[in-house]
């Protein structure tokens, strides 16, 4: 372990994508979704390590909205979507993007997306008048096919939300102001997918809808806006790179009084992480029926089908009202996309190499430890390092792993590129220890993967020390 003795003296993080990208296949972050076909574009799939971090980070985004909180209630909905549900919202009318044609090489591009007025990929200025695309993914339900049995894979988690809002009113008794918390798949038809797992078909919403009184919304908005950019900085983005961002009132979307989105410095540029909106009394009263008799401020549809009023009611003033909205909406994919770019780092080390290390959370780390015999045939160290193995993984902070490579240098460097917090080494020392010293006093060497710093611990002592480490 005498390399282990090289210091860094220089330390660069890199902001290229293709750095990023080629890391995470190399060591089974993601993966191009159907790649032995030639893939699927604008669709991956997480690998064994990127799978524990997405998990990870939903963790703490559930556990800080849900679990440290008393005012929100989880849902799971589904993904099929009513037909209704997307008329009445207004996702049928207005979820489009502008798409342009090249008329020389025949790409399709969003037309927002366009820059200097040339096709992205020719360069010519050939292009058709923007037309809007409706990028929801229409389906059919039930063994006939036709204009009646059409459903939708939803475009948001929202929606879901707002049409159990008095399911779980009801069931809860809960009283304003009040959240509903959900975490799931979403998909959007993009016209041009792009910059990795930012811009994708199939992702990951977390999404909170808080629904509070009429004329408290502002003074909730602006909490909760400070309280994402806080969770951010949480789970190890710089402050640096976070901008909130109010939109104009030409940028808003339909059913927003206003909305700030909190942006990140992605490789590709400043870019929507995550965006916290005021959605008025819009959506709940969407899926209203009497709407007339509610006195809405938000101009919707006549809804005809809707079964239910949305409403909670004023006991003083003896009256329903339409609750409001403020939504915090982050998108998983785009979230674990920041946490590697803000957590990778290339070090010059004194002896001149580079050592490529993930420094990323301990809570969001996919190994939170690993634990190495170091010679990978001898009997008696990998027997006391499974045994290491089991006690740690007990615990419940994490991934423990066991590494039997046989190679401590690699071995080390291989967790370092992943993110693994601590490396607990099994070694000769542990072993002719074990010859004088009853079972658990003996020692192993634990290394932190940011310092290198190496240190021996009692195995008795570890598991108090992981879980110091980690919680």
């Amino acid at each position: 372990m005498s390399a282990e003795k090289t210091m860094a003296k220089e330390t660069v993080k890199t902001k290229n994508m293709n750095d990023l990208v080629a890391l995470c296949k190399r060591r089974g972050f993601v993966f191009q979704s159907a790649d032995i076909y030639g893939g699927l574009q604008g669709v991956y799939d997480y690998g064994p390590l990127g799978v524990e971090l997405k998990n990870n980070l939903k963790a703490a985004w559930w556990r800080a909205m849900v679990y440290e909180r008393d005012d929100v209630e989880g849902l799971d909905a589904a993904i099929l979507s009513n037909k209704s549900v997307l008329r009445y919202s207004g996702h049928e009318a207005t979820f489009a993007d502008p798409m342009v044609d090249c008329r020389d090489c025949k790409s399709r591009w969003r037309a927002d997306h366009i820059k200097n007025g040339r096709c992205e990929k020719c360069g010519s200025k050939n292009l058709t008048d923007p037309r809007p695309f409706n990028m929801m993914f229409k389906t059919t339900v039930g063994p006939v096919v036709d204009e009646e049995s059409y459903a939708y894979l939803r475009p948001e988690t929202a929606q879901g939300i707002f049409t159990n809002f008095r399911n779980v009113l009801d069931s809860t008794s809960r009283k304003l102001p009040f959240g509903i918390a959900q975490i799931g798949k979403a998909f959007r038809n993009e016209i041009t997918p792009r910059n990795f797992i930012f811009r994708v078909r199939e992702f990951e919403q977390m999404e909170l809808e808080f629904f509070v009184e009429p004329g408290t919304d502002d003074e909730w908005h602006k909490k909760w806006v400070e309280a994402r950019i806080q969770w951010w900085r949480q789970q190890g983005l710089a402050s640096d790179n976070l901008v909130a961002y109010h939109q104009t009132a030409e940028e808003l979307s339909h059913y927003s009084k206003a909305t700030v989105d909190i942006l990140y410095r992605f490789p590709h540029g400043l870019e929507e992480l995550e965006g916290i909106a005021n959605r008025t009394d819009f959506d709940l009263g969407s899926h209203s029926k009497n709407q007339d008799e509610l006195g809405l401020k938000a101009k919707v549809m006549e809804n005809k089908d809707s079964t239910s009023k949305l409403t909670v009611r004023d006991l003083e003033a003896n009256k329903e009202f339409v609750p409001f909205v403020i939504e915090p909406s982050a998108g998983v994919d785009r979230g674990v996309l920041a946490v590697i770019t803000e957590a990778y780092t290339e070090e010059v080390l004194e002896n001149g190499n580079i050592r490529v290390v993930l420094k990323i959370k301990p809570h969001l780390a996919p190994i939170k430890a690993a634990v190495i015999p170091l010679a990978r045939n001898n009997e008696a160290l990998v027997h006391k390092a499974e045994s290491i193995k089991r006690t740690l993984q007990s615990l419940g902070v994490g991934r423990i792993l066991l590494e039997n490579t046989g190679n401590i240098g690699k071995s080390y460097r291989k967790h370092d590129e992943v993110g693994t917090p601590i490396c607990v080494t099994v070694d000769f020392e542990t072993m002719t220890e074990s010859e004088n010293k009853p079972a658990g006093e003996e020692t192993v060497t634990v290394r932190d993967r940011d310092t290198m710093k190496q240190e021996r611990i009692s195995i008795s002592a570890l598991p108090e020390y992981v879980r110091k480490y980690f919680c």
